[in-house]
């Protein structure tokens, strides 16, 4: 399996849950919600070569974590990974759009200094401007926007600019969300679960070998069989980790 977005280190039980991440996930990507979390991360998770830690700052605390956006350019030459970054436009964290648009510019720049990097990128309610800050950086590296939920249109306007994107099992759970991944290109697509955040019907959290629905769905949109469209994602994979993307 493959979770391309996950907060890993915010399970309650995190590092008892590393052996079998590692053992059952042919790759994991932990995006970080602040520069200093990346820090402790990436020194509790070094040893599992399978699982990556990625330099973030996520939006909805933009506000609150503002005075690390320096720590957080600082080391980006450092992370082999950038997420959680990005804007959320929804009610509750609209009012510090400028706030979180000064940080993705700044970290947009400083990747484009240090020749690009793998970013996981939110969007919620912000796609648009994502997009906008994005095409100003276009050197920045490759974009993946994860649990990607605007218009068929912004959806269009992404995979124009070459986006990638990350989906999951709480996302197809919606008829809009399935109707987005029908027009996903194959070639562009990873699996992610964003746990603990996104959870199952009974509010438990999905764990990052837990992504099997989405493949299945897969099957029925590309008209592949399954291991086909596993061999589609491992590609996709390959693809991206090794910076060909």
């Amino acid at each position: 399996m493959i979770d391309f977005h996950s907060h890993l280190d915010l399970y309650p039980n995190a590092l008892s849950l590393l052996p079998r991440v590692a053992q059952e996930n042919r790759f994991t990507l932990v995006v970080s919600t602040s520069p200093k979390a990346w820090q402790a991360t990436s020194k509790v998770f070094a040893g599992y070569a399978n699982i990556k830690v990625a330099l973030g700052l996520h939006p909805e605390i933009a506000v609150a974590k503002a005075a690390e956006k320096h720590l957080l350019v600082s080391l980006i030459a450092q992370a082999e990974y950038i997420g959680e970054i990005g804007l959320d436009g929804s009610p509750r964290f609209k009012s510090s759009l400028t706030v979180q648009r000064a940080i993705l510019d700044a970290v947009l720049a400083e990747c484009e200094r240090v020749g690009g990097r793998v970013m996981s990128l939110h969007s919620r309610g912000a796609v648009d401007q994502v997009l906008d800050a994005l095409a100003a950086h276009p050197m920045a590296g490759t974009a993946v926007l994860h649990w990607f939920s605007g218009t068929n249109r912004q959806l269009s306007r992404a995979v124009e600019q070459d986006a990638w994107f990350s989906v999951g099992p709480s996302m197809i759970a919606s008829e809009k969300g399935r109707q987005l991944v029908a027009g996903m290109p194959k070639s562009r697509l990873l699996l992610e679960t964003d746990g603990p955040f996104a959870t199952k019907p009974n509010g438990e959290p999905w764990f990052p070998w837990e992504t099997a629905s989405v493949t299945t769905l897969l099957c029925d949109v590309w008209k592949l069989q399954r291991e086909e469209v596993c061999s589609q994602l491992l590609s996709n994979l390959e693809l991206i980790t090794r910076g060909g993307a």
